[in-house]
């Protein structure tokens, strides 16, 4: 595909495959959202860069290119989202090189493995409230970060079951 993003047709991506300046001007935006978030900032820039590949994969020497950046610093953000589940490595038969691919289902996982560390910090909350007293300053903190927790928990896995409604929906249409 060939454009530019600026154009009206939403393309990032060049004919080469490369992105455009718009493209990568996104990617730096995104990849700040993610930093900014806690991602590891050449993390955030590979996952941006296989985000907004065509078809969402790319080999090291293209995320190197793109990202302009040595091999090394790809490889360990490439090491660090493979292992957050964020990005998979394959290998198309006959080729030597490997692809990393954006998995789709990343957020989704991501979120759903959220519940064991909102029970973490549900429970250790509980203890503060417990060794502080609820009817301290310092143990109602505690307490109401108890109940938030708790909420979180009750409440991610009814909007992980919306969400795949919608897109089940969102896919048909």
């Amino acid at each position: 595909m060939t454009g530019r993003a600026d154009d009206g047709s939403g393309v990032i991506e060049t004919g080469g495959g490369g992105p455009t300046a718009d493209g990568l001007r996104f990617l730096e935006r995104f990849a700040l959202i993610m930093s900014d978030s806690g991602y590891p900032r050449m993390a955030a820039r590979v996952l941006a860069a296989l985000l907004i590949a065509d078809d969402g994969r790319r080999t090291a020497a293209e995320l190197a290119d793109v990202l302009q950046v040595g091999p090394s610093a790809v490889s360990g953000a490439v090491k660090y989202l493979m292992r957050v589940g964020m990005v998979t490595r394959e290998r198309d038969p006959g080729e030597r090189r490997d692809h990393y691919r954006v998995d789709q289902a990343a957020w989704y996982r991501a979120a759903a493995s959220s519940d064991e560390v909102f029970r973490r910090f549900e429970e250790g909350a509980r203890d503060g409230a417990e060794v502080l007293g609820t009817d301290t300053p310092a143990g109602a903190r505690m307490d109401e970060t108890r109940r938030f927790f708790a909420f979180l928990r009750s409440e991610v896995p009814q909007l992980l079951h919306k969400w795949n409604e919608v897109n089940a929906r969102s896919a048909q249409e």
